[in-house]
């Protein structure tokens, strides 16, 4: 009888302990701007600055290293992310230094009752830098990006996440981002439609999309929005890159491609599969080989544009 009672004991500490996410955050360092150089951020000295590495199970090297900021006892949020392997993990590499050019510009020429609509990783940027209202303020997770081996372990990653950066995303928030993430599928007009309804109000609003949104809206929406992407180092030889681009074009019969430049010494191409994925909102708002430009967009009025990040305002 007693064995019985340790069995079942133990099939029950089985069923209800969560199994753990297969990676953990070790901070390596803290302090305020001064320490973190490249992050251009020297005109916020009211900002804490932590920087951890991505520890996985079984990898002798961090696999990723982030750098979040704090104001104060907030929620902490994700300032820069930086993948060290060939595996995406929850987000892809941007430039630092373009997040502060960005916020600066608000900051000087946005309107301070103006919204801000953009994904959520960089609606939380803006907010905690900028001081404007954002329609979205939780760190959502949404779409989650890890490796196709540890989509068994998704509910724990999630689980880890939300302890982690503090998530407290309500059902109306995701159901608002969901309409967002569905406009930039859309038609530019029709798009630009649902934003405007999504808002809710004829108040002067702003849409900010950078150039690595097209990874996370194609996992969202594979049938609406074909993307591929390729990193290359740059080398003296632009013209021989360029070439080897346009063969990836008619060997896999995409589209068209846009650039994002990672360093001094190396891009990012993405690649549009279809016409179809050409003509979606999110598409028109950047810039695509052989396509028009964005500043011919008549949906939106672009009024910024730094590095992968470009700014438009919603008509009202």
């Amino acid at each position: 009888m007693t064995g019985g009672l340790l069995l079942l004991g133990w099939f029950a500490y089985l069923w209800f302990t969560p199994i753990p996410a297969p990676y953990h955050y070790h901070q390596t360092l803290e302090g305020d701007s001064r320490k973190f150089p490249e992050l251009g951020l020297d005109a916020w000295p009211d900002l804490t600055f932590s920087q951890y590495d991505v520890q996985a199970e079984g990898a002798d090297k961090p696999i990723a290293q982030l750098i979040l900021a704090r104001q104060g006892d907030k929620p902490p949020v994700l300032i820069n992310w930086k993948n060290t392997t060939n595996e995406i993990l929850h987000t892809l590499d941007r430039k630092p230094a373009e997040l502060s050019a960005l916020a600066t510009a608000i900051g000087k020429h946005a309107p301070k009752d103006a919204l801000i609509l953009a994904w959520w990783d960089t609606s939380r940027q803006i907010k905690l830098l900028t001081g404007h209202d954002t329609l979205f303020t939780s760190h959502m997770n949404e779409p989650l990006v890890i490796p196709l081996n540890w989509l068994a372990q998704s509910e724990a990653i999630t689980a880890y996440e939300n302890q982690f950066w503090q998530s407290r995303t309500d059902a109306k928030e995701q159901e608002q981002f969901k309409r967002f993430t569905k406009a930039l599928t859309a038609a530019p007009e029709d798009g630009v439609a649902m934003l405007r309804e999504l808002i809710g109000s004829s108040r002067e609003a702003y849409v900010i999309v950078h150039v690595t949104d097209l990874y996370k809206l194609g996992l969202m929406y594979p049938d609406k929005l074909g993307v591929a992407y390729q990193n290359f180092p740059l080398t003296g030889n632009m013209h021989g890159m360029i070439n080897h681009m346009k063969v990836q074009l008619k060997e896999n019969n995409f589209d068209t491609y846009t650039l994002q430049s990672l360093s001094d010494n190396e891009i990012r191409v993405f690649f549009l599969s279809d016409e179809g994925s050409s003509q979606t909102l999110l598409a028109k708002m950047l810039p695509f080989t052989e396509k028009k430009a964005p500043t011919e967009l008549e949906a939106a009025q672009l009024i910024y544009q730094q590095g992968g990040y470009w700014v438009y305002k919603l008509p009202g």
